[in-house]
């Protein structure tokens, strides 16, 4: 690679909100495509009970049927009262079917009456590069509020109390997240080695 060319990679993700997190971290570094910009649109089937098997899945998809180097992710919010739930299966808590207000809605009604709040997010990022496979893992510590609050960010950003900040991330700036995401640590973890 040149010195001056700015590496090009694909995200293997659906989600406009991952892809604006990761664009942000990335910005003037490394250039990231989205599936839509390799003309992928692909249901990619998450069969695995592990957040590293599903991102692997989803990146060997991309390099198998469209031949790209890339990477993807795989998130889960485990808490200490549910034994680790919803886990591997936080994007579809609430079924298959399910938005992000019903997969809260369903974990605020299994955490009432707990005093028990402590939970971690958790990303596996799955890079295929040149051949070879590897995995960057990033986490945060926090609890789970009473309630929603704050309006930024996705998925169960409301209810996500960061340990580091005190506030629910949805109460953060893009930036603030960033800084102590569990995505954005992994990411921070990828992008070193890709720059490397």
């Amino acid at each position: 690679m040149m010195k001056n060319e700015v590496p090009k990679i694909v995200f293997a993700t659906n989600n406009p909100h991952k892809l604006e997190e990761v664009r942000a971290l990335t910005a003037g570094k490394i250039e990231i495509l989205s599936l839509s910009d390799i003309n992928c649109h692909d249901d990619i089937p998450e069969t695995s009970d592990t957040l590293e098997g599903n991102a692997l899945i989803k990146a060997r998809w991309v390099k198998e049927k469209y031949g790209y180097d890339c990477f993807a992710d795989d998130t889960g919010l485990m808490v200490d009262a549910l034994n680790g739930e919803p886990g591997v299966y936080s994007a579809r808590y609430a079924g298959p079917e399910c938005d992000a207000k019903a997969n809260m809605t369903l974990l605020l009604e299994k955490m009432k009456g707990q005093t028990l709040r402590n939970a971690k997010f958790v990303t596996a990022i799955a890079l295929i590069l040149n051949g070879e496979e590897s995995v960057f893992t990033g986490e945060v510590e926090g609890i789970i509020a009473t309630s929603p609050s704050g309006t930024a960010g996705f998925g169960y950003d409301p209810i996500f109390v960061a340990a580091e900040s005190g506030k629910a991330f949805a109460e953060m700036t893009p930036e603030d997240k960033n800084a102590i995401s569990h995505r954005g640590r992994a990411m921070r973890k990828l992008i070193d080695f890709l720059l490397d």
